[in-house]
């Protein structure tokens, strides 16, 4: 049996051909991340990802264009926010979290900032995991700003970048996310705040991998600093953030994963993603994976409006929603659905099937008492 490095590298050089010939790889991050584990049972966005394919430009290839995504003026002003926060080493977001989180604790002054420059990714995450231990071991205050952490994903390391970590005098950590909505008069938007949290998790669990390794094991706050601007202004405020649901969510979607060297696996072979491949090409090798589309997807996935012209095209109810699809149980399709509605197909003493023909039986009596033309096949059905 190959050894586990022989099969990395293996399942790297795999990845690397599915990517296509000096296409680098995109990295997978927090937000990214957070979507995949909210549709774990997504085959095309796990391997996708795990193969770094920049779904953006996929989708472009494929005819498909994303309108996911961050303005480039909000990607500024959120930089620019981002410096502020962390201005003059960090001394307003130290506050912020002795204030919020700790404020039991010595105020945060002189606290100190390491160094976690290193070369490449997992450079980064070993030089970001000895300064955490350096400075749980040291006490006092202690602000990372950007480290980087891994996760295991599918059976493949994901490089995380938190916007910040704070570790506290007692030697617990916490998770910073700064973003650029606003709080107004103390709350935020509950989409966003949410979004957020969900973020926020995937950090905490990565962080967790790393305090295990530590002995003893440091505690990772369950509650986040999320820090914004003041209502319309650029001052920043923060509020803790509890994220223990969301957490729990997360890691048990992401065991749910299928390892990502088993969807690769059951590929043809040859198969490529590279986005200069023939249109026709590169759509064969993207339905080659099966995907599960919602409508949620159109605000997590770059590959969306792709995946919904097919879910469409195949008259899957996923496409209505996944409330639907639940609601719905062995129909998968809108023709499954009508059949059963109808009475052309289905078992009658299937609870979902005679919840369909009651509400057809419904639909064609409203329709007759408004004086409306029944359709002929509702109409035989229904009476």
């Amino acid at each position: 049996m190959p050894s586990p490095r022989k099969q990395g590298t293996a399942l790297r050089q795999q990845l690397a051909e599915l990517r296509g010939p000096e296409v680098p790889p995109k990295a997978l991050d927090a937000r990214a991340l957070a979507a995949l584990a909210a549709n774990p049972g997504c085959e095309r966005r796990a391997l996708l990802d795990g193969a770094g394919v920049n779904k953006a430009v996929l989708a472009d290839a494929l005819g498909s264009p994303s309108a996911f995504g961050q303005s480039q003026f909000a990607f500024m002003r959120g930089n620019a926010f981002e410096a502020r926060v962390k201005a003059d080493g960090g001394a307003e977001l130290l506050r912020l979290v002795h204030e919020r989180l700790d404020p039991g604790a010595e105020p945060p002054a002189g606290a100190s900032v390491p160094d976690l420059a290193a070369v490449g990714p997992e450079g980064r995450a070993a030089r970001t995991a000895l300064a955490l231990r350096e400075a749980t071991d040291a006490g006092g205050w202690a602000l990372l700003d950007h480290p980087m952490v891994a996760l295991d994903v599918a059976g493949s390391p994901a490089f995380l970048e938190p916007d910040a970590v704070v570790v506290h005098p007692d030697g617990t950590w916490t998770v910073v996310e700064i973003k650029s909505f606003p709080m107004l008069d103390g709350s935020a938007d509950p989409a966003k705040v949410g979004a957020a949290a969900r973020q926020s998790a995937v950090y905490v669990l990565a962080l967790e991998e790393v305090a295990a390794r530590l002995d003893p094991a440091p505690a990772v706050h369950h509650r986040v600093l999320l820090v914004c601007p003041k209502d319309f202004t650029n001052l920043p405020t923060a509020a803790a953030v509890d994220i223990r649901k969301q957490r729990a969510v997360t890691r048990r979607q992401l065991t749910r994963l299928t390892r990502i060297e088993d969807i690769a696996r059951s590929l043809p072979e040859g198969t490529c993603f590279a986005p200069d491949l023939p249109r026709d090409e590169l759509t064969s090798a993207v339905e080659a994976l099966s995907a599960t589309y919602a409508p949620e997807c159109l605000a997590a996935c770059e590959l969306a409006f792709h995946c919904r012209a097919r879910s469409r095209a195949d008259g899957a109810v996923t496409s209505l929603g996944r409330a639907a699809r639940a609601e719905l149980g062995g129909l998968t399709t809108v023709e499954d659905v009508l059949a059963a509605a109808h009475g052309r197909a289905g078992d009658p003493d299937d609870p979902t099937v005679a919840a369909l023909r009651r509400a057809a039986e419904l639909r064609a009596e409203a329709l007759a008492a408004a004086g409306a033309p029944v359709p002929v096949t509702e109409g035989a059905v229904c009476h």
